[in-house]
């Protein structure tokens, strides 16, 4: 991975509100509040504009290496290696403008690899077509992380071949980026280190099938409960984090 710093960002708009924490444990699928916090954002922060440039590539059925799958909503895109920080873009969105005034919010399920640079994104041709025609192929951009609010719900997937003995874990469908995913263990939370293609991996098995815990780059976390371990089955759950 390229260790060239990231494109120079630029403040925004001011700093939301810290949200009241509670000390109440909660209940499963439910949100707890947290102080507002950047620092489980990695590169890509909130309330930043980032400039770059857009490209545009032919995305097929919306898969890449966040290993989502599929996508039904076209508008999508790749981040750069730097920015994309071992996967830990994957599922943000991202509202990209253009100096025409036209601006699409995508979100990230893809690795844009180098060449690409710093504040760079790839963009589907679905995506890329709400900026410019896509026969211009190269446009100069702003960027910002957004909180959608007509995201649905999140759900589990455990990685084919995982097992009580090893398992991989991942989120789908979550509105804020991720920051942390946890499993129950011991009778605490294990934290689970994440891969490049956006899975959380617990080598020994260890706490897989029990309670997740995710925790999203604005401190807010969810317990979710009676996720089977069932490798390859996407399992929906009631929980959303909230909107910043």
């Amino acid at each position: 991975m390229s260790t060239s710093p990231s494109a120079s960002p630029s403040v925004g708009a001011t700093a939301p509100k810290p949200s009241p924490s509670t000390s109440a444990v909660p209940p499963s699928d439910t949100p707890r509040k947290a102080p507002v916090t950047t620092s489980l954002a990695g590169r890509i922060r909130p309330q930043v504009i980032y400039p770059g440039v857009a490209t545009v590539y032919k995305a097929g059925v919306g898969d890449g290496a966040c290993s989502y799958g599929p996508s039904s909503d076209m508008m999508i895109a790749a981040m750069n290696t730097t920015d994309y920080e071992v996967s830990r873009a994957c599922g943000a969105y991202v509202r990209v403008h253009a100096a025409n005034g036209a601006s699409v919010t995508v979100r990230i399920t893809n690795e844009c690899p180098l060449p690409c640079a710093p504040g760079q994104l790839d963009l589907s041709e679905q995506a890329f077509a709400e900026l410019a025609p896509v026969s211009t192929g190269r446009l100069a951009i702003t960027w910002s992380l957004v909180s959608p609010d007509t995201a649905g719900t999140i759900s589990i997937r455990y990685k084919t071949g995982s097992s009580p003995y090893w398992c991989a874990v991942q989120a789908i469908g979550h509105r804020n980026p991720l920051a942390r995913l946890e499993v129950r263990a011991g009778g605490g939370w294990r934290q689970l280190a994440r891969t490049d293609y956006n899975y959380f991996l617990s080598p020994d098995g260890y706490g897989c099938g029990n309670a997740i815990r995710l925790t999203d780059i604005y401190g807010q976390q969810l317990t979710i409960n009676e996720i089977a371990l069932r490798p390859g089955a996407i399992q929906p759950t009631q929980a959303q984090f909230t909107r910043h």
